[in-house]
Parts: C-alpha cells; sequence; structure tokens
C-alpha cells in the first residue's frame, strides 16, 4: 500500500438506513483504515439522554444536557471475535442498546442540538487528523470533514431501507412493524434535511452512490474502485 493510500480521509454520507455503517466498516476493512461510526457516537449521547431523564416525552432538558456532555467519554474497541469496532459509553460497552428502537426514535432530537454537534465535531477531527479513516454519518462532507480526500453520498429508495431496516432490528428479536419502520424514517429524513444545525446534503464534491439495488459486495468494489481512481492506482 502507498503512503497515499494509507493517508487517506474518507467521508460517508447519507439517509438513515442506506447501509453507510456496513459499507464503512467492510471499507475500512479492506484498506486497514480506523472505522469512525459518529452515528453511534451521536446514539451514545441519545442512550446517555435518557438515562439521565433529560430526554421526556419527545422533550429535552438542553441546560441539563450542555453541561454534562463533558462527562460524556466516547470510544471504540475492536472486539477480538467478530474484529469489529463496538462502541463505549464512560468504559461501558454500549453497542446492543444504541441500536434499540426507542433510542433511533430520539436520536434525530439529540442530533439537532448545536452543543452536542460541536461537542462530537471536535472529537471527530480530532479522530481523524493522522489520516486512515474512514467516518460515516450525515455532515461528514459537508461540516466534519469538508476536505476529506474522497466523499460518498449515499442513498437509496425509502421501501429498501426501511426493508433493510426491519430484517435488522427482526433478526436481533426487536418486536417492529415495517409500518413503524417507514414512519420512523420519514420523520428521521425530515429532521436531518431540515435541522438549523448542520443538515444533511450532498457536499458539492460528492459521488453518489444509489445502492437500492446493489449487494454489499457490489457497493464495496464500487468505493475500492472510487478510492483506486483517487490514488491512481
Amino acid at each position: 500500500m502507498n503512503k497515499a493510500l494509507k493517508n487517506l480521509v474518507i467521508a460517508i454520507d447519507g439517509y438513515s438506513s442506506c447501509g453507510k455503517s456496513t459499507i464503512a466498516k467492510d471499507l475500512a476493512k479492506v484498506l486497514n483504515y480506523i472505522y469512525i461510526d459518529t452515528g453511534a457516537m451521536y446514539r451514545a449521547v441519545t442512550l446517555f439522554a435518557m438515562r439521565n431523564n433529560i430526554i421526556s416525552n419527545g422533550s429535552i432538558d438542553t441546560e441539563k444536557l450542555e453541561k454534562l456532555l463533558p462527562e460524556i467519554k466516547i470510544t471504540f474497541k475492536q472486539n477480538p471475535e467478530t474484529k469489529l469496532n463496538e462502541t463505549y459509553l464512560n468504559g461501558e460497552n454500549i453497542e446492543k442498546e444504541i441500536r434499540r428502537m426507542d433510542v433511533s426514535n430520539n436520536v434525530s432530537l439529540i442530533s439537532t442540538l448545536k452543543p452536542v454537534r460541536e461537542y462530537l465535531v471536535k472529537l471527530q477531527r480530532d479522530m481523524a487528523k493522522e489520516g486512515g479513516v474512514v467516518m460515516d454519518g450525515r455532515d461528514i462532507g459537508t461540516v466534519v470533514l469538508p476536505d476529506a480526500d474522497l466523499k460518498i453520498f449515499m442513498t437509496a429508495s425509502p421501501e429498501v431501507r426501511a426493508e433493510r431496516r426491519y430484517k435488522e432490528l427482526k433478526a436481533k428479536g426487536e418486536n417492529v412493524s415495517l409500518e413503524e419502520i417507514m414512519k420512523n424514517l420519514a420523520e428521521r429524513d425530515h429532521l436531518d434535511t431540515t435541522r438549523k444545525e448542520s443538515p444533511l446534503r450532498q457536499a458539492d464534491d460528492a459521488i453518489i452512490l444509489d445502492n437500492s439495488n446493489m449487494t454489499p459486495t457490489e457497493q464495496l468494489d464500487w468505493i475500492v474502485e472510487m478510492v483506486n481512481k483517487k490514488t491512481g492506482n
């Protein structure tokens, strides 16, 4: 691997349930890069807020959350068995908890808050300083890492996204309906694209990947080809 390839910063943005995290993890493995799951970081803050009674019936005690933000330490550690990164909140493995539906229903509320975004963006930029990083989220190429070497914007039809999310949750034993997931995705899309702080949008220099009819292998091959083009390999 040449030096240019080793030091790339790759940003993957897009709508929820497009498989951003899955493809980013696989890409990081192939390139031997560090994978940073920014969505998991917002979910970690959401879980923290739920545990500390900061979120109640759809309302947030923003003053309390802002005061407690410095107490939130988020790290990623590789599971020795699966070889995948897992999310830790103040030293506790919360990977399974943050994927629950009740966390999904509150995460967009948390991600609209300016103090939260500023706090996590600083953490994310620090993580990417040395390069050799794949980072996915909603505003990586536009706000967090505007100078990223390669920017991918992922999208898929709402029906495909809902079906994928439904299968994922059912496999984990969650009792959810496809209608509930469709509603959740529509609400998240609206909040993500219309929020005041760092709304979801495609960066001007991002490459669109519509994966509605693509397998994970086809998506990975496509992105690796984009990486090779970027490095001249």
